[in-house]
């Protein structure tokens, strides 16, 4: 295979070119750039087809979204369905597409007539209409809504016909998961307030509350309450650990820590209402603020951002805001639909996460207390769908908005402070636990990573550096991680909705290469060579018989009933869609798969269908956003612009249904918007950018620097997605990942693209995007102190090795073993670290000659397998491989006849019970001979092993002069 283009995760300096350079193109001439990105966006793209977004009144990253919810179906978060024909209400706060009931608080209807706080309105479309900051739309009833927002408030105008019974109904009881406590009060005539308990996200148990305080141009006549059956809310699922679920459908399985506040639905509750004498003037305005700390704040927060009455300024102001963030990305050229829908993704991308705090700077904490924004920082966030958003929604905040991003990243690291741990999927102050891995890492690393560095970086590193090494709720099954090298499929992990061992253990392993690439940034090369070698993990669950990501029970064996479309032992996916999951060691997979043709041939079928169909890659949830661009590492870039360009056009119109699957709070927004722009965030932590090619003539970025990154694609159409040749600043650039310092410090890459594929363009190995390998070591731990026996787990079961009965053999760190002529060296660490490879394909480096040997033992053996030993001069030869059982089945059964009992021990360690008297040996191999004259130069461990544990301590050489050790 060509050697392909590696670079250590401390590698650094200028990526290399390609020795053939595409001829250097004059950039094309400057292009009329949008001159009012908010004007292109519709909102009411990803209102149907199961999106869950919304069409109210919002400013960017705003505490309040005025929005309509609509019957009979009031999507998830989102609350309004286009093929819905009735609103229920206008909630003041929405999520965009969240998969679970969220938010949806304090709807308020305008009726006619006798008051029903029962009562819906139905409306047509031809009567609505939305932009970015304003909603608008007369219902059949003949009352005319107008709605906008600031930051924290809103501000309405219902213009009712001429009755004395224009009524303001206040569905206090219906969030979108019920309620556990509402109140209403009028204030006087002209003023109510009151607050909503809600919560219980995906049944989790969370709880808020949310203040309102609602002000109102003219008198109302009448108020009151009236009693309502609660909404009924989600309950709790608790799901086994290994059951499957379905895409953008998350439940919780088995139990979750307990949450400050309870949720505890009530049965009924009060809503309110206000009438108004409209027969003389027959529009009331209505300003409202919230805050999710008091009343008095919510009236501060509305007194603050909108104290006039003038509903145009407020409107013009919501649209100059989205006008404004939107315009740091401004594109030429296109179709009018291309351009919708690119800035209605851009837009949607930007909804979240959410202010929390107040004007005057408090906000709720997670540890139920209220607390006040760090100085030096703008506002507190919350909202974190960090499953979803840290593959590619953080990276476009940072760069577009990075105070937003370094106030999100500070808000982050507060909420650290207050619980000792990161949020995972929190609901405005409420964790959920809902999805799984440790998100967290990777949202704050690519905030660093794509500029927003605003935030206590110390602080935030030391936080994830403990989440990663100390138990914790938000990493179940660590000590399995740690242990054995992977989350088995029989492990036992009780709280914190664990499920999906194969799938998790690849989210961990992510995790673990941003906390690297953060610490690495951040001067810590210990922490970042320690994880970016834990982040390897991935090999350990990777069946080289099948070429997929396969669970394995704790024994080693893999685990029974095994199939690529199967989602069980998997979060929302299947192996087709998690197997290509390791975006920081590309190339790592494809060795592993047998080279790039192989790596090439699995993406060919995976991406026969981009929906799903065959359990292939599915497009519309995030495990399959990475797939695409993963051709760029294997020498083929012009198949991920061919395959991004068909997802583009498959998935994404400018119509309600054009967007597949959950927006998951514009995660899937912002794949479209870096898709468009042709480049993709593939790398966890780091600033690298997999290229694909530019949908338009000329994309301006305004990065957070305060300078430039020019995308200027010469020939873009929808036809035509292919790189015929490229420059970098009118250097020709022949590399399949966006140059070094582009997004930091600007610059211009110039695409000249065709209808047919130039399949030479950046298609050598060192035009590949960097990969990662690390150092992977040793992957169990089999050795424990006698006081920690729970440090240990040879076998997967908890018992292992006893270092003190080690030693009573002779037998310490670094100590020589000598069985048969052959010398081993005994792993230099420390009990309750990794010491030994459990076989699964790992090469170790060696050098010897005449004859090798094992030093190892099996668990549930004996168990065998074919090892491959590689010489200096690059041949090979198969080296069969048995070890017998380390308690020789408890006595039953004698070593195999080509073992060596090299260590007898009397007892072993249990965590739980310290230790039992079982016998444990350690066994060396019989030497075989090598070719003659030749060095060996590395070791294969067996990748064949099919059940049980072969678990490899030293290698020895005999005959010659010889070393062995950690890869």
């Amino acid at each position: 295979m060509v050697p392909f283009r590696l670079l250590s995760v401390l590698a650094a300096g200028a990526l290399a070119v390609g020795a053939a350079s595409a001829p250097v193109h004059a950039d094309p001439a400057p292009l009329a750039p949008v001159a009012d990105p908010a004007a292109l966006v519709d909102p009411f793209i990803g209102t149907t087809h199961a999106a869950d977004d919304f069409p109210g009144a919002d400013t960017p990253f705003g505490m309040v979204q005025w929005s309509p919810d609509t019957s009979p179906h009031r999507p998830d978060g989102g609350g309004y369905e286009y093929t819905d024909s009735a609103i229920t209400g206008f909630g003041l706060t929405h999520i965009a597409g969240p998969g679970c009931r969220a938010a949806g608080d304090i709807p308020v209807l305008p009726t006619v007539g006798t008051v029903d706080t029962l009562a819906t309105d139905s409306f047509s479309h031809t009567h609505e209409s939305a932009t970015p900051g304003s909603y608008k739309v007369t219902l059949d009833n003949g009352v005319r809504t107008e709605l906008t927002a600031t930051t924290r408030s809103g501000m309405a105008r219902f213009t009712f016909p001429s009755t004395t019974r224009a009524n303001l109904l206040f569905k206090l009881t219906s969030s979108q998961n019920g309620d556990t406590a509402t109140q209403f009060e009028a204030v006087n005539d002209h003023e109510v307030r009151g607050k909503v308990a809600s919560g219980n996200f995906c049944g989790e148990g969370n709880s808020y509350t949310v203040y309102y305080d609602m002000v109102f141009d003219q008198p109302f006549h009448h108020s009151g309450t009236a009693l309502a059956a609660a909404t009924p809310t989600t309950p709790k699922s608790n799901a086994s650990p290994s059951a499957p679920e379905a895409p953008n459908r998350p439940v919780l399985h088995g139990t979750v820590p307990p949450t400050p506040h309870t949720f505890a639905p009530q049965v009924s509750g009060s809503d309110g209402y206000v009438t108004f004498d409209t027969t003389t003037h027959r529009a009331v305005q209505a300003k409202v603020g919230i805050s999710y700390v008091s009343a008095a704040d919510a009236v501060g927060n509305r007194q603050a951002e909108n104290p006039g009455w003038d509903l145009a300024k407020v409107r013009g102001a919501a649209h100059d805001a989205w006008k404004s963030l939107l315009g740091r990305v401004r594109i030429a050229g296109g179709t009018p639909a291309q351009q919708t829908v690119f800035y209605t993704a851009l837009y949607h991308a930007l909804l979240h996460p959410n202010v929390i705090s107040d004007t005057n700077r408090r906000y709720p904490g997670f540890d139920g207390k209220t607390h006040t924004v760090d100085q030096g920082h703008g506002a507190a966030y919350a909202n974190y769908s960090g499953w979803d958003v840290y593959r590619s929604q953080a990276q476009l905040e940072a760069l577009v908005a990075p105070r937003t991003a370094s106030d999100t990243a500070q808000s982050m690291v507060d909420d650290y402070r207050q619980t000792g741990l990161f949020p995972k999927w929190s609901e405005n102050n409420g964790e959920t636990y809902v999805m799984v891995g440790d998100p967290a890492d990777e949202i704050i690393a690519d905030y660093y990573a794509f500029g927003a560095r605003g935030f206590d970086t110390a602080t935030a590193l030391k936080g994830m550096i403990a989440e990663a090494t100390v138990p914790n709720a938000n990493r179940p099954g660590l000590a399995y991680l740690e242990q054995l090298g992977r989350l088995p499929s029989n492990g036992k992990y009780g709280c914190c909705n664990f499920y999906g061992p194969a799938s998790t253990t690849l989210e961990y392993d992510s995790a673990d290469f941003a906390v690297s690439a953060l610490a690495g940034a951040l001067g810590d090369t210990a922490d970042q060579h320690r994880f970016a070698d834990r982040a390897q993990n991935w090999r350990n669950l990777f069946d080289f018989g099948s070429g997929f990501v396969q669970p394995r029970d704790a024994s080693g064996t893999w685990t029974a009933g095994f199939s690529p479309t199967s989602g069980k032992n998997f979060v929302e996916g299947d192996s087709w869609q998690y197997t290509p999951m390791v975006p920081f060691n590309v190339h790592g997979l494809a060795t592993a798969m047998g080279g790039d043709a192989a790596l090439a041939t699995f993406l060919d079928t995976d991406l026969s269908s981009l929906t799903g169909a065959g359990g292939y890659t599915d497009l519309g949830n995030e495990p399959s956003l990475n797939i695409p661009w993963e051709y760029d590492y294997i020498g083929r870039p012009y198949q991920t612009q061919k395959v991004v360009r068909q997802v583009q056009d498959q998935i994404w119109t400018d119509s309600p249904s054009g967007l597949a699957g959950n927006d998951d709070l514009g995660e899937m927004s912002s794949w479209y918007v870096w898709s468009a722009l042709g480049m993709y965030p593939e790398t966890p932590g780091t600033a690298d950018l997999a290229l694909g090619s530019p949908l338009f003539p000329q994309a301006v970025i305004t990065l957070p620097a305060g300078r430039t990154l020019t995308i200027n694609g010469t020939g873009a159409a929808d036809d035509a997605p292919y790189v015929q040749s490229a420059t970098w600043n009118g250097t020709a650039w022949n590399a399949a990942h966006a140059p070094d310092g582009a997004v930091g410090s600007g610059g211009t890459l110039t695409y000249v693209l065709g209808t047919s594929p130039n399949t030479s363009w950046a298609s050598a190995a060192s035009a590949a995007p960097r990969s990662y390998p690390g150092t992977p070591g040793y992957t169990d731990v089999g050795t424990s102190g006698d006081t920690a026996a729970a440090s240990g787990n040879f076998d997967g079961a908890g018992y292992s090795y006893s270092a003190h009965a080690l030693a009573g053999a002779g037998v310490t760190p670094g100590s020589k073993v000598t069985v048969g002529g052959v010398s081993f060296t005994w792993p230099a660490v420390a009990p309750g670290a990794p010491d030994n490879y459990e076989a699964n394909g790992q090469t170790v480096p060696a050098s010897g000659s005449g004859s090798i040997s094992f030093l190892g033992a099996a668990n549930n053996g004996p168990v065998s397998g074919t090892a491959t030993v590689t010489y200096t001069d690059g041949t090979t030869q198969a080296v069969a491989l048995g070890l017998s059982d380390w308690t020789l089945s408890a006595g039953a059964a004698s070593p195999r006849p080509d073992n060596t009992v090299a260590v007898t021990m009397p007892y072993r360690n249990h965590a739980g019970t310290a230790s039992d008297t079982t016998t444990t040996y350690v066994f060396a191999t019989k030497p075989v001979a090598l070719s003659p004259g030749k060095t060996v130069s590395s070791v294969r461990l067996p990748s064949d092993v099919a059940a049980g544990g072969l678990h490899v301590f030293a290698i020895g050489f005999g005959g010659a002069s010889s070393a062995a050790g950690r890869s």
